[in-house]
C-alpha cells in the first residue's frame, strides 16, 4: 500500500496562512467557475445564438472533464503531493478561461469549459489531502467544514457580485479576469504551501485498479452511490445553471432580481455545508447515525424540488433557500464511506464516488437543456411547462434513488468500527459484494 514521508502538523496559525487559505482560494474559484453560467446564461444564449440544449452541453462539459480526471488525480496526488498538482491544474483552468473568453462559437466554449473543469478537478481532493498533512488530526472535521464553506462563498460570488461586475465589462472580460486570478492563486499555492516531502513508495496503477474493484463491489457503496449521484447532480446542475433561467422564465424576474435570488441560494448552500455537519455531529451523540440524518435530509430535499416542479410558490424565496440548504445532506456519504472502508481505501472510495457524481451532474445538466429545448421559445423565454418537465425528470430519478437507499438498508452490512478498520487497513473489506 501507499506510504509517504510524514508531514508533521505545524502551528495552527501558520497552517491557516500557508495551507488553508491558498487551497481555499483554488476551491473558491472552482465553485465560482461552476456556478457563474447561471448568471450569464442569457447573455451567452443571445450573443452566440445558443439553444437550451447547447447551453446545457456547453456548461456541463465542466462536469464531464472533472469526472474523467478523478482516478488519475488520485495517483498524481499520491506521487507528487497536493502543492504541485493543484498549482499545475489551476494553470490549466486559467487556460480554459482564456479559451472561453475568446470563443466565437459553441465548440470553443465547450473546449474552454472542459479545460476549466479539468483544471479545478483537484480543488477539493487536493485540499483534503493537504489538510491531513498539515493540520492536527483532532481538528480535521472543523477544518473540513470551514473549507467546504469557502466553496459556498465562491458560489455566492457568482451571483450578485458577478452581475455588478458585468456592469463594467461583458462576459468575455469576466472570464479574462478569472484567468488572471486563477494564475495568481496557482502561484501562491506553489510558492507558499509547504512541501510534503517525497513519497517513500508510490501506488502502482495495478494497485489502484485493484482497490477500485474492491470498492465498486461493495454493498454500502452501491447503497449510497445512487442517491448521492441523483441529489448532488440535481443540486449542481440546477444551482450551477438552470436556476437562473427558471427564475427569469417561470418566476418572471429581471436580471438583477435573478442575481439576488441566486445569491440567497448560494448563501443557504454555504450555511448548509457547515450546519449539516454540525447537525450530524450532535445527533450522533444521541445515537442517530449519519445514514438516518442523510436519508431524512434528502427526503425533505426531494419535497422541495417537487414544490419547484409543480410551481407551488414560483416567486417564493424559501423554496430556493431550502434547496441550497438541504442539497448538501448527500455530502455525508463521503464521511460514511471513509468510516466504512479501511484507511488505505478511504481516499479511493471518495474519488470513486466523486467520479459518478460528476458524470451524473454532466448528464443532468445536459438532459435538462434537451428537455427544455423541446418547447418553442417565445419572446426569448422558454415556457414554464418546459422547466416543469425537465425538473420532473430529475425528480423522478431522485425519488427512485431515495427509495433504493431506504430499501437497501435492510441488507447492507454495518460499517466496521474505526479501530477494527484501522487495524485491518492493509486488507480489503470483508462480507462485501453484490
Amino acid at each position: 500500500m501507499t506510504s509517504s514521508t510524514a508531514s508533521a502538523p505545524i502551528g495552527i496559525g501558520r497552517a491557516v496562512a500557508t495551507v488553508f487559505l491558498p487551497f481555499a482560494g483554488g476551491y473558491y474559484l472552482s465553485y465560482l467557475y461552476r456556478s457563474v453560467n447561471a448568471v450569464i446564461a442569457d447573455r451567452l444564449a443571445t450573443d452566440l445564438t445558443l439553444t437550451p440544449a447547447m447551453l446545457g452541453l456547453m456548461t456541463s462539459a465542466y462536469f464531464l472533464a472533472f469526472a474523467a480526471f478523478q482516478i488519475p488525480l488520485g495517483l498524481l496526488l499520491d506521487r507528487f503531493g497536493p502543492r504541485r498538482v493543484q498549482s499545475l491544474l489551476l494553470c490549466v483552468a486559467a487556460l480554459g478561461a482564456v479559451v472561453f473568453s475568446i470563443g466565437q462559437g459553441a465548440g470553443m466554449l465547450i473546449l474552454g469549459r472542459a479545460l476549466i473543469g479539468l483544471g479545478v478537478a483537484g480543488g477539493l481532493m487536493a485540499s483534503f489531502k493537504a489538510i491531513t498533512l498539515w493540520f492536527p488530526k483532532a481538528r480535521w472535521p472543523l477544518v473540513n467544514g470551514c473549507f467546504l464553506a469557502m466553496g459556498g462563498l465562491g458560489a455566492m460570488s457568482a451571483t450578485t457580485p458577478v452581475e455588478a461586475f458585468l456592469e463594467l465589462t461583458d462576459w468575455r472580460g469576466l472570464f479574462a479576469g478569472l484567468a488572471a486570478a486563477t494564475i495568481v492563486v496557482a502561484a501562491i499555492i506553489f510558492l507558499v504551501v509547504p512541501n510534503m516531502g517525497r513519497a517513500a513508495t508510490a501506488p502502482s496503477v495495478r494497485d489502484q485498479l485493484a482497490g477500485l474493484a474492491t470498492i465498486y463491489r461493495d454493498r454500502l457503496f452501491w447503497r449510497l452511490a445512487p442517491i448521492s449521484v441523483a441529489t448532488m447532480a440535481s443540486n449542481m446542475s440546477i444551482q450551477g445553471l438552470w436556476a437562473g433561467p427558471w427564475l427569469r422564465d417561470v418566476a418572471g424576474f429581471d436580471s438583477e432580481t435573478v442575481a439576488q435570488y441566486l445569491f440567497g441560494l448560494a448563501l443557504s448552500m454555504t450555511v448548509g455545508f457547515v450546519s449539516v455537519g454540525v447537525a450530524a455531529d450532535r445527533l450522533a451523540a444521541r445515537g442517530i447515525g449519519l445514514m438516518s440524518v442523510m436519508g431524512a435530509g434528502l427526503a425533505v430535499f426531494s419535497l422541495v424540488l417537487a414544490a419547484i416542479v409543480f410551481g407551488l410558490a414560483p416567486t417564493a424565496w424559501w423554496t430556493w433557500a431550502l434547496f441550497g440548504l438541504l442539497g448538501n445532506a448527500s455530502a455525508l456519504a463521503y464521511a460514511e464511506l471513509s468510516r466504512h472502508f479501511p484507511l488505505a481505501y478511504a481516499g479511493r472510495a471518495n474519488t470513486a464516488l466523486n467520479l459518478l457524481v460528476f458524470l451524473g451532474a454532466f448528464a443532468a445538466q445536459y438532459a435538462i437543456g434537451l428537455v427544455i429545448g423541446l418547447w418553442p421559445v417565445v419572446d426569448g423565454r422558454s415556457p414554464p411547462a418546459a422547466y416543469s418537465a425537465a425538473f420532473a425528470l430529475v425528480l423522478v430519478v431522485q425519488l427512485a434513488a431515495l427509495a433504493w437507499f431506504f430499501w437497501a438498508g435492510r441488507w447492507v452490512v454495518s460499517p466496521a468500527a474505526p479501530e477494527a478498520a484501522n487495524a485491518a487497513s492493509a486488507a480489503p473489506p470483508s462480507r462485501r459484494g453484490p
